[in-house]
């Protein structure tokens, strides 16, 4: 118990933190922006190289962790789709939702990681990023390029948005270097190891930040469902999937937290920019986020890691 609040507090308290910060107007209103910018493509890849480079692949659990994160995922997005028919709501809104019940957030979802199974489960939890980036983002540009309005230029947007993930990059510069077999000096990781440190801090603030809660009001069932899918629906079929392939203790616990991650804030930008209801798409963001300081430890509760 006492490791399972070391692992979640510290990082919910960075998030309220970032929020507190923007509230009360401690930068202003543009000068997150900045900051995200240099912790997604400076300290983000710094986190990431390392923990990639350092990974034990050799037990299988990998591939295991990114098919039950994809097909947990797809799967996801094909019930939602099939029951279109059945959400009452604009196809714009349709959109968000669809949005909502897939994306995740990294930056909750790699400290927490880190923090309960250690500094070396940033491998699996890397493989679950790399898996799961492409597909969700090229799904999801699909669902708003049909439903968006007055969307445009999608393929265009998605395909540059992958070539300069470096989310992407890290992944693979780092499974690169993992397959030569040598050991990073420690000249190499000891700077590597300061910009990780404040990629954890500043993601969690930045997440914080972003959050709006001013646009769930009049519409709380449509974001309630969107949330409990969310966190409560998608991590049990991931973990049905991981279970079904042989997980073992480690990889079932980082498919349960890529499940029950809180939704991402490019989803916001990606509604916007296509057409879909980004106030919608910023009130389930906010209440994903709040609500899986509850699931996330709920879901390691069901599976035993108590």
């Amino acid at each position: 118990m006492n490791a399972l609040l070391s692992g979640f507090l510290p990082v919910f308290a960075l998030i309220a933190l970032g929020w507190g910060l923007k509230a009360a107007r401690f930068l202003p209103e543009d000068g997150w922006r900045p900051v995200e910018r240099l912790t997604y493509f400076v300290f983000y890849p710094a986190f990431l190289i390392p923990g990639i480079w350092n990974a034990d692949f050799t037990g299988g659990g990998a591939g295991v962790v990114a098919l039950a994160t994809l097909a947990g995922a797809m799967l996801m997005a094909l019930i939602t789709f099939l029951a279109k028919p059945l959400i009452k709501v604009s196809d714009a809104a349709y959109t968000s939702v669809f949005q909502g019940v897939i994306r995740w957030n990294g930056f909750v979802f790699l400290p927490v990681a880190a923090s309960i199974f250690g500094q070396e489960s940033v491998g699996l939890a890397a493989v679950a990023l790399g898996a799961l980036i492409p597909s969700i983002n090229i799904v999801c540009v699909l669902v708003l390029a049909r439903w968006g309005v007055g969307q445009g230029g999608g393929w265009r947007m998605v395909g540059r948005s992958l070539w300069v993930n470096p989310i992407i990059w890290s992944c693979v510069i780092g499974t690169a270097l993992n397959l030569t077999g040598l050991r990073p000096p420690d000249v190499l990781m000891t700077p590597f190891a300061m910009l990780g440190g404040a990629a954890i801090v500043l993601g969690l603030m930045v997440a914080g930040a972003g959050l709006s809660f001013r646009d769930a009001a009049g519409r709380p069932v449509v974001v309630g469902l969107v949330t409990a899918a969310k966190l409560l629906v998608l991590p049990l079929i991931m973990a049905g999937f991981a279970i079904v392939l042989g997980a073992d203790r480690t990889a079932l616990g980082i498919v349960l937290l890529a499940g029950s991650a809180p939704g991402a804030a490019a989803s916001y930008v990606l509604a916007r920019q296509m057409g879909g209801d980004a106030p919608l798409m910023a009130a389930v963001v906010a209440f994903t986020t709040l609500g899986a300081l509850f699931t996330m430890p709920l879901m390691l509760f069901l599976f035993g890691f108590l």
